[in-house]
C-alpha cells in the first residue's frame, strides 16, 4: 500500500480496492495495514469494517490460525458497543462465529474440549440474541463428521430443522449432505442432492468447486464417465494453485491417478507445487497430500518411481522419494488430528484412499493425453513402427558400412545406425577400426555431425544446421573425402538461406484461426510478410547460385553424391518458387528437376528418380497447374508401388492428397491420406513426416464437415512436432486446435488445453516467441470469456494489452487486443479502464487502421454503458458512438468496405439502443428509422441474414414508437407490413416476433 489513508473515505476507498484482488498473501498483508490505519483514525465504525476485511482475508487466503483472533477483537467491540454495528454489520458478526468453528476444527492443536466450548459460545451468543439455532445443529455435526462419531443424530439434529437467515448458503448445506449419504456408502443420493450445484443452478465463493471435486469418484462408479471428466477440467481451473482449495486439488490428482491419467496428474501436482509450502491449514494440507500421495503411489506402483517429481521446495525430487516424505508428513497430521479427537478416523479415511483400485483403465480427460513414458526428458523419439527394421549390425565396421550405405539410399533405418554409433564413438574406451573401408575417425566424426545437422534442421534451427555442416565438411576434406565434403557445403548453403528474416508477424483476429490454418498462427517463421519473403527468395538464389558453382569445382563425385548435389540444387529452387509464387520461377525449377531425373534414371537411383518426380509434381502444383500435378504424382504413385523405395510412398500419398484438395475432391483427398498414414507406420514418424499427414488430414476433415475428427488429427501432429523437437511447429498445431476447440464450444477442453501448454518448462522460462505464446494466451482469454469467467479473461486481456502495447513493429495486433479488452472491462461495469483501452485502440489504429473491429468496440461500449448506467452514462455512451463515427468516416474515405452491415448503418442502429437505454426515445426513434433507411428493405437478393438485420430493427423501432412513445398506431402500421413483406419473401422465421410485438400492441400492451 503506497500510502496509508488518512480520513474515512480513503480508508473505504481503499477496503474496496483491497476486496477486488484475489485472495493471497498481497490482499492478507494490504488488508493488516489497513486494520493499522483504522486504528489510527480512532472511529470504530472504520475499524469494525477493517476488521472484517481481515478475518475475510485470513479466512480464504489459508491463514486459520489467524482468523480467530481477529475474531475475538470484534467481539470485545460488539460487547462493549453494541450500538456501532447496525442490522448489516451485527448479521456479519453472528455469521462469522461459523468461520471460527471451521478454523479451530481443521487445527490439531486445539484440544477437543475447545472446539465444544466454543459451539458453546456460539449456542448461548445466538440464543441471547434470539437467533434461530439451525446454523449452531450444522457446526455440531460438522465436528461429529470431523470427529467420525455421533455422526447421525447429529445429522438429524441439523438436516431436520428449517434454515434461517444465518444458515450456510444453500450450495454449501447441500454438499455437507451430499457428504453424509457418500460417508453411508450411498453414492446415488449424494449425486442426487449434489444435482443443483454441480449444474450451476446453486454456488458460492467455495462452491461448486468443493463439490466438484468429492463429486468425482462416485461419478465414475456410477458410469458417469462423461460427466467426471467435464467437471474435472472445470473443477480443477477453479481451485488450482489456491492454498485455501489444497483438498480439492488434491482429490483431483487423486481423479487422474485412478482414471490412468497419471502423466496429467504429475503435470497437475507440478503446477501446484506451491501449496507445498504455502498451506496454513492442516486438515487442508492432510487433504491435499494425501491425493498427492495417491498419484505418486500409483506412479511408483507401475514401475517410474525414478522420474521427476514437484515437491517441497529446496531440492529436487523423484516420484519415490517425494512420495516417502509425504507420507510421513501425511501420517504424522493423521495422527495429530486422531490423537486430538480420540479416534481413528483421519487414519481410517487416508487408508481408505490409498488402498483404492484404479476406476477406469484409461479415460481421456484432455487433448493431450500422454503416457508416463513421455514424462522423463529423454531424446525425441519417432513412434512406434509396425513395420520390423532391420538389423543392426553388432560389428563395428560393419555398422560403419551399414549405416553410410543406408544413408547413400536415404533408408530410413540408417538413423538407427546413427544414434548406435553416436553412443558407440562418444565413449571413453571407444577405438576406432583399422580398416581401410571404414576410414580413418575424422570421416565417422563428419558423418555423425552430418546426421545430426539434418535432424537439427528439421527442428527449424538453420543456423545452428549450418553451423554443424560446415563443420562436417571441414572434417570431410581432413578425411580425404571431398565428394561428401561438397555435399556437406550445399547442406551448409541451404540451410543458412533459411534462416527467417526478423520479421515477425501478426497475431490473427478473433476466428481467423481455425484447423484450416495447417501451418499455425504466430510462427516466429511462418508469415514474414512481402519484404521477408523477398529476402529470403533472394537468399535461396543465392543459395543455389553457390551450389552450381560448387557443383562445378568438384571432382572425383560419386553418383550418389552427384545427384544429392543436383537434389539441393533443385530444392534451392523449388522453395524460392514457394516463397515468392513468382511465374518465372517454376520452368528454373522444373529444368533442375530434369537434370536430376536424367541423372538418376542413367545411374538407376531409384529414390532420387521418385525425389525428382515428386519435385516436379509439386512444381505444377505451386504453379497453379493441378490437372498436370495430378498426372506426374500418379505416375510416381504407379513407380513406387512397382519399384519402391516404400518409404517414399506416404509422402507421395500426402502430396497426392494435398492437390485433390486444391481440385475441391474432398473425398479422393481423405482416400489418399488415410492411406498414407496407414503406411506411415511401418516407418519412424519424423522420417515419413507423419505429424504433416495428421495436419493435411485434420484440414480434409474441415472440409468434410468433420470436425472432432479434424480435432484429433490437429493434436496427433502437435504431438509429433513435440515428439521429435519442433517445438514451433507444435505450438503452433496446438494452437489452431484450441481455436478450434473454441469453435466447437469445447470450452474446458480449449482451457486445460493452453493451460497445459503454458505450463510447459520452455514457455514458463520465456524460450518461445513471445507472439505465439501470447496467441495461446489470447485464445485462452477468449475461452475464459466464453465460459463466463469474466473475472479471470479480463485480467488476462489487461495484461495481453500492456503487452502489445509494446509491440511497435506490430500495431494492428494492439488494437485487437485493446479493442477486446476494453469490451471486457466495460462487461465488467470498469468504465474508466475501459475507456483508457479504448483510446489505446484508437491510437494504435492510427498506424495500423482496424475499422471494423475498432468500430464495433466502440459500439458495444457505448451500449454497454447507457444499459447499465442509464441516463448518467448517455454522454459518456454519446462520446463512445461519437469515436465510432470518426471511424466510419475514416473507413468512408478509404473506401474500405465491412464485411457485414455497414459501418455506418451498425452506427445508426446503436445511436437508436443507446438512447432507447437513455430514455431518449425521440432520438432513439431517429436514429433507428436512419438505421432503417441506410438497411434497406429485405429482398431475394439480400438472403436471410439481412432480413433478420432488417427485421430485428424494425421490431426495435416499432417497440421504441409505439411503446415508449405511446404511438401504436404507426407502430402497427410499420410491423404489419413488415410481417407481409417478410412472409411473402419466405422469411416467417424473422416475422414471429414482429408478430408477437404487433398483438401486444393491440392488446394495448
Amino acid at each position: 500500500m503506497p500510502t496509508a489513508p488518512q480520513n474515512t473515505d480513503e480508508l473505504y476507498q481503499a477496503l474496496e480496492e483491497n476486496d477486488r484482488l484475489p485472495y493471497g498473501r498481497t490482499r492478507t498483508v494490504t488488508a493488516e495495514e489497513l486494520v493499522d490505519a483504522a486504528e489510527q483514525l480512532a472511529e470504530p465504525v472504520p475499524l469494525v469494517h477493517a476488521l472484517f476485511e481481515l478475518q475475510e482475508a485470513y479466512t480464504y487466503g489459508s491463514e486459520p490460525r489467524k482468523s480467530p483472533v481477529v475474531f475475538a477483537r470484534l467481539l470485545n467491540l460488539f460487547d462493549e458497543q453494541p450500538d456501532v454495528f447496525d442490522e448489516r454489520r451485527r448479521h456479519t458478526l453472528f455469521w462469522r462465529f461459523k468461520w471460527v468453528a471451521d478454523a479451530l476444527r481443521v487445527l490439531p492443536e486445539i484440544p477437543l474440549a475447545g472446539l465444544r466450548q466454543w459451539l458453546t459460545e456460539m449456542r448461548d451468543r445466538y440464543e441471547k440474541a434470539g437467533l434461530g439455532l439451525q446454523p449452531y445443529y450444522g457446526q455440531a455435526y460438522q465436528l461429529a463428521a470431523h470427529i467420525g462419531e455421533g455422526t447421525t443424530l447429529a445429522y438429524e439434529l441439523w438436516a431436520g430443522r428449517s434454515r434461517t437467515g444465518l444458515s450456510d448458503c444453500e450450495a454449501c448445506e447441500i454438499c455437507e449432505r451430499a457428504l453424509y449419504h457418500l460417508a453411508a456408502g450411498d453414492d446415488e443420493r449424494a449425486l442426487n442432492d449434489w444435482e443443483p450445484v454441480l449444474a450451476g443452478k446453486e454456488s458460492c465463493q467455495e462452491e461448486p468447486a468443493r463439490s466438484v471435486s468429492y463429486a468425482l469418484l462416485p461419478l465414475l462408479r456410477s458410469g458417469r464417465v462423461d460427466r467426471a471428466r467435464e467437471l474435472h477440467l472445470a473443477g480443477y481451473r477453479n481451485c488450482r494453485r489456491n492454498p485455501s482449495m489444497s483438498g480439492e486439488v488434491g482429490r483431483h490428482l487423486e481423479f487422474c491417478a485412478l482414471t490412468g491419467n497419471e502423466a496429467r496428474g504429475l503435470e497437475l501436482l507440478a503446477e501446484n507445487r506451491n501449496l507445498f509450502g504455502e498451506v496454513e491449514s492442516p486438515l487442508d494440507l492432510f487433504d491435499f497430500l494425501t491425493g498427492a500421495e495417491v498419484l505418486l503411489q500409483r506412479v511408483e506402483s507401475l514401475g517410474h518411481g525414478e522420474l521427476p517429481a514437484a515437491g517441497y521446495a529446496g531440492r529436487t525430487w523423484t516420484v519415490a522419494g517425494l512420495r516417502a516424505e509425504v507420507r510421513g508428513r501425511a501420517d504424522d497430521l493423521a495422527a495429530r488430528f486422531d490423537a486430538r479427537n480420540g479416534t481413528t478416523a483421519h487414519t481410517d479415511r487416508r487408508r481408505a484412499r490409498l488402498d483404492r483400485a484404479p476406476l477406469v483403465d484409461a479415460l481421456e480427460l484432455t487433448l493431450r493425453t500422454r503416457g508416463l513414458d513421455e514424462v522423463a526428458p529423454a531424446a525425441p523419439v519417432a513412434a512406434p513402427a509396425a513395420r520390423t527394421a532391420a538389423e543392426v549390425p553388432e560389428s563395428l565396421p560393419e555398422l560403419i558400412l551399414r549405416a553410410r550405405t543406408l544413408d547413400e539410399q536415404g533408408h530410413p533405418d540408417a538413423r538407427a545406425c546413427w544414434a548406435k554409433l553416436r553412443t558407440l564413438a562418444a565413449s571413453r574406451d571407444y577405438a576406432h577400426p583399422d580398416d581401410p573401408a571404414v576410414g580413418p575417425l575424422a570421416r565417422l566424426r563428419a558423418d555423425l555431425l552430418s546426421d545430426e545437422a539434418s535432424r537439427t534442421g528439421e527442428k527449424d534451427e538453420f543456423a545452428e544446421a549450418a553451423a554443424l555442416h560446415e563443420e562436417a565438411a571441414g572434417l570431410y576434406e581432413d578425411a580425404g573425402a571431398p565428394g561428401d565434403a561438397a555435399v556437406a557445403r550445399a547442406c551448409a548453403l541451404l540451410a543458412a538461406a533459411e534462416i527467417p528474416a526478423e520479421i515477425p508477424a501478426e497475431i490473427p483476429a478473433e476466428g481467423a484461426e481455425g484447423a484450416e490454418g495447417a501451418e499455425g498462427a504466430g510462427s516466429a517463421d511462418g508469415a514474414d510478410g512481402a519484404g521477408g519473403a523477398a529476402v529470403k527468395a533472394a537468399a535461396l538464389a543465392s543459395a543455389h547460385a553457390a551450389m552450381v558453382r560448387l557443383h562445378e569445382e568438384a571432382s572425383g563425385l560419386a553418383p550418389h553424391q552427384e545427384a544429392r548435389l543436383l537434389r539441393l540444387r533443385a530444392t534451392a529452387l523449388g522453395m524460392r518458387l514457394q516463397t515468392s509464387g513468382d511465374e518465372a520461377h517454376v520452368a528454373p525449377v522444373l529444368a533442375e528437376a530434369d537434370l536430376l531425373l536424367a541423372f538418376a534414371t542413367r545411374h538407376e537411383l531409384g529414390g532420387q528418380i521418385s525425389g525428382a518426380l515428386l519435385l516436379r509434381a509439386t512444381t505444377h502444383a505451386l504453379s497453379g497447374d493441378l490437372p498436370a500435378a495430378v498426372t506426374v504424382i500418379d505416375g510416381v504413385r504407379d513407380r513406387l508401388k512397382a519399384h519402391g523405395p516404400a518409404w517414399h510412398l506416404p509422402r507421395t500419398l500426402a502430396l497426392r492428397g494435398r492437390i485433390q484438395l486444391g481440385l475441391r475432391d474432398a473425398q479422393a483427398a481423405q482416400a489418399d491420406l488415410a492411406e498414407g498414414l496407414r503406411l506411415a507406420a511401418d516407418w519412424p514418424a519424423d522420417v515419413v513426416d507423419t505429424a504433416r499427414l495428421h495436419a493435411d488430414l485434420a484440414e480434409v476433415c474441415m472440409h468434410l464437415g468433420r470436425p472432432d475428427e479434424a480435432l484429433r488429427h490437429l493434436t496427433r501432429s502437435a504431438e509429433l512436432e513435440l515428439r521429435r523437437g519442433s517445438r514451433t511447429d507444435a505450438y503452433c498445431a496446438y494452437s489452431n486446435a484450441a481455436q478450434l476447440c473454441l469453435d466447437l464450444g469445447r470450452v474446458e477442453d480449449c482451457i486445460a488445453l493452453l493451460d497445459s501448454l503454458l505450463a510447459e518448462p520452455d514457455v514458463a522460462a520465456g524460450e518461445v516467441d513471445d507472439r505465439l505464446v501470447a496467441q495461446l494466451r489470447l485464445t485462452r482469454a477468449r475461452a475464459l470469456h466464453t465460459g463466463e469467467d469474466l473475472k479471470a479473461a479480463t485480467t488476462e486481456f489487461v495484461a495481453l494489452a500492456a503487452e502489445s502495447a509494446r509491440w511497435d513493429d506490430d500495431p494492428g495486433s494492439h488494437v485487437m487486443i485493446a479493442a477486446e479488452t476494453a469490451v471486457l472491462l466495460g462487461e465488467s461495469g470498469e468504465f474508466g479502464r475501459a475507456r483508457e483501452a479504448a483510446e489505446q485502440a484508437i491510437a494504435a489504429h492510427a498506424r495500423a487502421p482496424r475499422y471494423e473491429q475498432l468500430s464495433g468496440c466502440l459500439r458495444e461500449l457505448a451500449r454497454l454503458q447507457a444499459e447499465r448506467q442509464g441516463p448518467e452514462g448517455l454522454a459518456d455512451a454519446l462520446a463512445r458512438l461519437a469515436d465510432a463515427g470518426r471511424i466510419a468516416d475514416e473507413a468512408r474515405a478509404a473506401e474500405y468496405e465491412a464485411q457485414g452491415r455497414s459501418l455506418d448503418t451498425a452506427l445508426a442502429y446503436e445511436h437508436g439502443r443507446v438512447n432507447a437505454y437513455a430514455g431518449e426515445y425521440e432520438d432513439a426513434l431517429a436514429a433507428l428509422e436512419k438505421a432503417l433507411a441506410l438497411l434497406g428493405g429485405p429482398t431475394p437478393e439480400k438472403g436471410e441474414d439481412h432480413a433478420g438485420e432488417w427485421a430485428e430493427c424494425l421490431r426495435l423501432t416499432a417497440a421504441v414508437e409505439g411503446i415508449y412513445l405511446e404511438r401504436p398506431a404507426p407502430a402497427l402500421n410499420r410491423l404489419d407490413a413488415a410481417v407481409s413483406r417478410l412472409t411473402a419473401l419466405g422469411h416467417t422465421e424473422e416475422a414471429e416476433p414482429l408478430s408477437s410485438l404487433a398483438n401486444r400492441l393491440r392488446d394495448g400492451g
